[in-house]
């Protein structure tokens, strides 16, 4: 399983990175808060944890282009319903 989200936060990330022409250690930087995340996720002796996964995603989710296609194969995450004021 965490192989699994492992290759979806990095297709992402490189699908991203393409789009914006920006390299991993500045996405890094800005989704992750590290920017050597992208790096550490490329050893699969480092690991991560879900809260970071959803974290990043969310972020992914929340920051990609509108012209853009969302990563195929990737379930992409639903937006938190609004609390009503």
């Amino acid at each position: 399983m965490e192989n699994e989200l492992r290759l979806n936060l990095l297709l992402c990330a490189e699908t991203y990175a393409k789009l914006r022409g920006i390299g991993l250690p500045t996405l890094g930087r800005i989704s992750a808060g590290d920017w050597r995340f992208f790096d550490r996720l490329r050893d699969d002796e480092k690991t991560f944890t879900a809260r970071k996964y959803d974290e990043v995603l969310g972020w992914f989710s929340d920051n990609w282009p509108t012209d853009a296609k969302w990563p195929k194969g990737l379930d992409r995450p639903k937006a938190p319903a609004r609390a009503a004021s």
